[in-house]
């Protein structure tokens, strides 16, 4: 099995309803972040990415027919050469729409996770990433400024990179449409899937700091 899906997208764009989107239309499993802190053979691709060691990207996706999310999301770039037939999903929300659901889940997670009482392979996991493209993706990602200056970067990077017939720029608020037109597969008969909100994302962890 190989990619078919890229998804270059940050995190809070609404990456867990295209996954489960894609997935009901027959492209899953797919990849997010959720896989690599559930799946036991994820954790240790991630932590040889974030070293800088080669890797063999179709072993880090084996078993895997899409990919959604971070940490995939950070390595697009790599992907789109590696799994040169998948086509690009690139999930967006207005700025100020990503901005207040990323500062209030993935930022405050990663600027509260010292404190919280987490697994222990779900902290390494977080101790990757953090060390890794958090670093390399935000000069300051609990900065408004600087955090909506790098959404804006990887977007305008994804629309320069990829070639268009290969690339849909994807808002889930528009529903089965758009994504169905691009991958030509019939729309379901079913609502498109709503998830991931803030309490749902904080219920990975144990709820909410204050």
């Amino acid at each position: 099995m190989s990619l078919q899906i890229i998804g270059s997208g940050f995190g809070r764009t609404g990456t867990m309803s295209t996954k489960l989107a894609l997935e009901e239309l027959g492209f899953g499993p797919c990849h997010h972040m959720y896989e690599v802190m559930q799946r036991p053979e994820q954790p240790a691709h991630w932590a040889a990415i974030a070293r800088g060691a080669p890797v063999d990207w179709h072993e880090v996706f084996a078993g895997f027919k899409s990919q959604v999310d971070w940490p995939g999301a950070a390595v697009w770039p790599r992907t789109i050469y590696a799994f040169p037939d998948a086509k690009v999903i690139h999930t967006e929300r207005p700025e100020e729409d990503w901005w207040r659901s990323f500062s209030t889940t993935i930022s405050k997670f990663f600027t509260n996770a010292p404190t919280l009482d987490l697994p222990p392979h779900i902290r390494d996991i977080f101790d990757t990433m953090s060390g890794w493209f958090l670093k390399n993706t935000f000069v300051d990602h609990t900065d408004r400024d600087c955090a909506i200056a790098a959404y804006r970067a990887n977007n305008r990077a994804v629309r320069e990179t990829v070639p268009a017939d290969r690339l849909l720029i994807f808002n889930v608020a528009d529903g089965w449409g758009p994504l169905c037109d691009f991958l030509r597969v019939p729309v379901p008969d079913t609502p498109f899937p709503r998830s991931n909100p803030r309490d749902e994302f904080w219920a990975h962890f144990g709820g909410e700091p204050e």
